[in-house]
C-alpha cells in the first residue's frame, strides 16, 4: 500500500515519532472522517502561510512583532536566550519572567557541523549592541547537554562587557526528587549552582 507507506513515512519525519506511533497516527486518519482529515490538512495549510518569525526575537508570530514584543509593559533591559520558539511557552507557563526573549533556533554543535553562523547569534549581538537602553541582563536558558553548555559559554565570552550581567538558569535537582536517585552530573551541578538562604 504505498499511499499508506508514504504517509508513515511522512509522519515518521515528525520530532519525537517513532515508527510504531507515526503507524497510529496514520491508522487514526483513515478511520477519519473526511471533515476531520480536511480540518487538520487546512489547519496545517494555514499556519504555513500564515506564520513566521518575529523580526526582533525570532519567535513564531502571525504579526510584525510577536506578543511579547510588542508588549510595553515588558521588562525591555532583560533578554532570556533560548534555543527553540517552544522553550519561551515552558517558561511564560512560570510567571515568574517578565522581560524579552531571543530564540537561536538551535545550539552551536561542532560535531554536527552547526556553528555560531548557523543559528542567531550574530542577530543577538546587534540586538544588544543597537539596544536603548542599555541590556542590563542576559539569562541563558540553553538546555543543559554539551551543546547547551557549548552555546552557553560561548555566548557569555562574546557579550562580556557590553550588557550590565550575564546569568545562566540554574538546573539541577527537581522539586520533589529524592536525593539518592540523582544521577552523579545532576547532583554535580546541584551542588555548584547552590544559592544562600
Amino acid at each position: 500500500m504505498q499511499h499508506l507507506d508514504r504517509l508513515v513515512r511522512a509522519l515518521k519525519r515528525l520530532p519525537g515519532v517513532g515508527p510504531r506511533q507515526a503507524e497510529r497516527f496514520a491508522a487514526y486518519f483513515l478511520r477519519a472522517s473526511q471533515g476531520e482529515v480536511n480540518e487538520f490538512i487546512t489547519a496545517l495549510s494555514e499556519v504555513k502561510s500564515s506564520v513566521g518569525l518575529c523580526p526582533q526575537c525570532f519567535a513564531y508570530s502571525e504579526n510584525d512583532l510577536c506578543d511579547i514584543c510588542r508588549d510595553t509593559d515588558r521588562n525591555t533591559a532583560q533578554i532570556c536566550v533560548v534555543e527553540d520558539p517552544q522553550d519561551i511557552e515552558a517558561i511564560e507557563k512560570t510567571g515568574a519572567y517578565k522581560g524579552l526573549y531571543h530564540v537561536l533556533h538551535g545550539a552551536i554543535s561542532p560535531l554536527e557541523g552547526r556553528g555560531a553562523e548557523q543559528v542567531k547569534v550574530r542577530e543577538l549581538l546587534a540586538r544588544v549592541q543597537q539596544a536603548s537602553p542599555r541590556i542590563e541582563e542576559i539569562i541563558i536558558a540553553t538546555d543543559p547537554d554539551s551543546e547547551g553548555e557549548t552555546t552557553a559559554l560561548y555566548l557569555a565570552d562574546l557579550l562580556r562587557g557590553q550588557v550590565g550581567q550575564i546569568t545562566r538558569i540554574g538546573y539541577g535537582v527537581p522539586l520533589g526528587a529524592d536525593i539518592d536517585y540523582m544521577d552523579e552530573m545532576t547532583l554535580g551541578h546541584s551542588l555548584k549552582g547552590r544559592t544562600k538562604i
